[in-house]
């Protein structure tokens, strides 16, 4: 059991690495891969394993496949599945296949990890690979800068998460996801968790990452918006919620943030004018429904709605993918007759949208109302109705705008990115089921956490007449000119998140930055390099007064020897007769030497 849980994120990952090496069929190589994957994550789902190891000296971390976790591996997988198979008819670099498996196999990692070490492992993975897949046409100057803007984005959430593994080791406690909530730490473990998961899911302060991740190929934003990486985020707050009702403020934070970005996301969904852009949007809005679940307790009904906005969003960025390139355009004006010019591809995005909008009897119509059944708090219920209606209005413009009548010209669609479209749109349309109420008690009981009932009839009629209304309110409304919009450049520049964030951190940051690198080499390294340059004028000074005794010492002795030895020559003349006279006197010298002595 435990080589099954090792290999499904290992398949991908290490298929996507040789992918990186050997350039062979990588279009058909990661299809297979993702089928293999898709199998793996069925089997593990049934059987449930577990796997234990040492990661570092006297940590021990492992994988677990539970209720939750199983719903997660199983949708990740298959959501893979169909956008791999959408790239096939797209892509042809083998590059572009081997990151988007390792993206797979990280993503896949972070749902089965039991603990913060390898969770925070596959987390940053994943963002280095969402980095490398956003940036993937990396001589476009811009796209490379957005590809920055996300990644630093991300990270900065990111550093809660070192936060919590930090606070988890100094209280003494095991990284265990389970026993989080117990930790003498865990408010402090909660608000690191609470900052790593709004970010990467692109909740508010966050949201502007997202806009910029659209410079990714289509089949990127896909599955980066579906069932990974912003998924995450919102997987890791319904995984932590007995952590964050412990705290007794963190599930109101994450329950407020998640209304929030879920309304003022909705708004500026309907403000935008390009489709990549208005999904984008939605993708913030609705992973707030995600997060308000984890917030208000709602973990069946959040997991519940994770599934089924993976499908939507999915055939919807598929969908778009599929008209971008044929068409040339992500303009919604330039949009009008795709539906009409492609019909599978426009009925099947016709039924991810209306799913999208919430309309009876579609998925997200029902996954929606599981959530909003646990909100307890009046405001906060009037600002999350308000945000579902928003979700009716920005699905009914984005459907409108490719269905109205319009002459388009562009190439054929390629099968293959046909092929997974209506599946997603089936998934759309019948994961609705789950409110029954005998389904809905079996799906809480998988996916664990507090006790909550299904969605109420009266809810379920009141928010499917009040989405019918909206929709229709924005098929009568559908002449009416989009500059009248009050503020729109505030709501289609995404509330100018981006510009406050550069204005008020970016700079900032930067500024103290210049000055302790201008602190750091005019006044550390010049205390550094002024060192040497004492301790040589030091010597100097030193040097002289000794220099002068010890050099005349030698000089004296030198110039001695050097007269001895001029003496010494002058009676070498080379006569004989000099020779014996000097023998004689030496002689003489010698007798009286030894008399004197004696």
């Amino acid at each position: 059991m435990s080589a099954l849980l090792w290999s499904l994120p290992g398949l991908p990952i290490a298929s996507g690495g040789l992918l990186l090496l050997v350039r062979w069929r990588p279009a058909v190589v990661a299809t297979v891969v993702a089928a293999l994957t898709l199998a793996l994550a069925v089997a593990a789902a049934a059987t449930r394993p577990s796997a234990r190891t040492v990661v570092f000296a006297g940590i021990e971390s492992g994988l677990a496949v539970d209720g939750l976790s199983a719903v997660m591996v199983v949708t990740v997988a298959a959501v893979s599945l169909a956008v791999l198979v959408f790239a096939a008819g797209e892509m042809r670099e083998a590059r572009f296949f081997g990151f988007m498996l390792i993206f797979v196999g990280a993503m896949l990692l972070t749902v089965t990890a039991t603990d913060l070490v390898l969770l925070l492992m596959a987390w940053e993975v994943m963002g280095a690979m969402s980095y490398a897949l956003i940036g993937f046409w990396w001589r476009d100057p811009d796209r490379v800068r957005s590809a920055s803007i996300a990644f630093v984005t991300t990270r900065a959430g990111d550093l809660g998460l070192y936060l919590a593994a930090g606070c988890a080791m100094l209280g003494g406690q095991a990284f265990a996801l389970s026993g989080l909530a117990a930790s003498s730490w865990r408010d402090l473990i909660a608000a690191g968790l609470v900052a790593a998961a709004l970010g990467k899911s692109a909740q508010l302060p966050f949201s502007f990452w997202l806009s910029r991740a659209m410079a990714g190929p289509s089949p990127v934003s896909a599955l980066l918006h579906s069932a990974t990486m912003v998924a995450a985020g919102a997987y890791l707050l319904l995984r932590t919620q007995p952590l964050l009702a412990a705290t007794g403020w963190a599930a109101t934070l994450v329950a407020w943030a998640g209304a929030l970005t879920a309304l003022l996301l909705g708004a500026v969904a309907v403000a935008q004018r390009d489709l990549k852009q208005l999904l984008a949007a939605s993708t913030c809005a609705q992973l707030g429904f995600m997060v308000l679940g984890a917030g208000v307790g709602a973990v069946a009904g959040g997991a519940a709605h994770l599934v089924a906005h993976a499908a939507v969003k999915s055939l919807l960025f598929l969908g778009a993918g599929a008209w971008l390139t044929a068409l040339g355009t992500k303009d919604l004006a330039e949009l009008r007759g795709a539906a009409r010019r492609y019909r599978l591809a426009g009925v099947t995005f016709g039924i991810g949208g209306l799913a999208l909008a919430g309309l009876p009897p579609l998925s997200l119509w029902v996954t929606k109302d599981a959530v909003l059944a646990a909100v307890r708090s009046p405001p906060l219920y009037v600002v999350s109705l308000g945000a579902a209606l928003l979700a009716a209005a920005y699905a009914t413009k984005a459907v409108l705008a490719v269905w109205r009548p319009g002459d388009v010209e562009g190439r054929r669609v390629r099968v293959a990115e046909l092929i997974p479209l209506p599946v997603l749109a089936a998934v759309a349309a019948a994961f609705g089921v789950v409110g029954v109420p005998e389904v809905f008690g079996g799906w809480s009981e998988l996916v664990g956490g507090p006790d909550a009932p299904p969605p109420g009839a009266g809810e379920l009629a009141l928010s499917g007449v009040l989405a019918s209304a909206v929709v229709l309110a924005m098929a009568v409304l559908a002449r009416l000119r989009e500059a009248k919009i009050p503020g729109r450049d505030v709501w289609a520049g995404w509330l100018h998140l981006e510009r406050a964030a550069v204005a008020w951190v970016w700079r900032p940051l930067t500024g103290v930055a210049k000055a302790l690198a201008w602190f750091d080499d005019r006044v550390v390294d010049g205390a550094v390099r002024a060192v040497p340059r004492v301790g040589m004028a030091a010597a100097r000074t030193a040097r002289k007064p000794f220099e002068t005794g010890v050099d005349g010492v030698v000089a004296g002795i030198a110039a001695g020897a050097a007269r001895l030895g001029t003496l010494a020559r002058r009676p070498q003349t080379g006569q004989v007769h000099t020779y014996f006279a000097q023998a004689a006197v030496a002689f003489v010298l010698l007798a009286l030497v030894i008399v004197l002595v004696r």
